[in-house]
């Protein structure tokens, strides 16, 4: 099969790793910079250009698109779905789980377990959202934020107010959220591949620090779900509509919630504390389902 990882580097170990597994299986594998690609849109033969030249049919693409070029990444992806190529994530689905706010609503409608969430726009609503989550401690969490980046725990109401009266007067899109305590600092990163959950590791926060993620100084290690995390993290991806994300789940009392879905997960981290070849396994769905014309939304949403 002829493949393309769209991604805006080469040398990521993701990038890396899907290549290498792709030609380990006799695929040819390109890989395209996302940004790079620009467009031809006409109405009886859509086409993608890069360097100068139109890039040919492929059978199959990985879009590996950053939170920072989401707007600009997804157009190129529904190009791809317009001109009947399979995309393992369409456009529509990476942009649900972009959206923090729209992917836990979206959650939420679909009965899965999720930490009680407010959201709010003016400064005078600031103590009932508190109230609302359950009180102090509490995350507050930037919209836009990725990695850890912008996740704040304020231990005490008033500096819980104190923070989102800062965000708010910078006109900052937040979400306040409950405090898992009982999960430690830890969480369960599960990665889904066409419907099921491939691999699973548990990353645990850095000393003094409650964020567990690999960039911010936590450790992974192998992790035995359970039957119900096992479904949560299959329903999660399946309401967002992604054949392949990380779901990130918290073990509360009340049993597993969904803190976030990432349509562009790493491999480095969960094949390290795994021993697992997740990128063959994504192969091995793409053998399976790339069709002409496969995709759901086939570029209509």
């Amino acid at each position: 099969m002829k493949i393309a990882i769209l991604s805006r580097n080469e040398n990521l170990y993701s990038t890396r790793r899907l290549k290498e597994a792709g030609e380990l299986r006799g695929h040819e594998v390109d890989i395209i910079d996302t940004l790079h690609c620009y467009m031809d849109i006409t109405s009886s033969k859509p086409t993608v250009r890069y360097n100068g030249q139109t890039l040919p049919k492929y059978d199959a693409v990985i879009p590996r698109i950053g939170s920072s070029i989401t707007f600009y990444g997804t157009a190129v992806v529904r190009q791809f779905e317009m001109m009947g190529t399979f995309c393992v994530n369409e456009s529509v689905a990476i942009s649900r789980s972009r959206d923090k706010l729209r992917s836990l609503q979206l959650l939420s409608r679909k009965g899965i377990g999720l930490p009680r969430t407010g959201f709010a726009s003016k400064p005078d609503k600031i103590q009932d959202v508190i109230k609302n989550v359950g009180g102090a401690p509490l995350v507050i969490k930037l919209l836009e934020g990725t990695q850890g980046i912008g996740v704040v725990l304020a231990e005490t109401a008033k500096a819980a107010e104190s923070v989102m009266e800062a965000f708010m007067g910078l006109k900052a899109n937040i979400l306040v959220q409950e405090f898992i305590k009982e999960a430690g600092g830890a969480d369960i990163r599960c990665f889904v591949v066409g419907g099921r959950v491939v691999a699973a590791m548990k990353r645990q926060a850095a000393e003094g620090e409650f964020r567990s993620n690999l960039h911010r100084g936590g450790n992974a290690q192998l992790v035995r779900l359970t039957k119900e995390e096992r479904a949560t993290a299959v329903n999660a991806a399946k309401a967002m509509g992604l054949n392949l994300c990380g779901v990130d789940i918290l073990q509360s009392n009340r049993g597993p919630v969904v803190m976030e879905v990432n349509s562009s997960p790493g491999l480095e981290g969960i094949e390290v504390a795994t021993n697992k070849d997740v990128a063959g396994l994504i192969y091995e769905f793409i053998e399976k389902n790339a069709k002409p014309n496969a995709n759901r939304t086939k570029g209509q949403g």
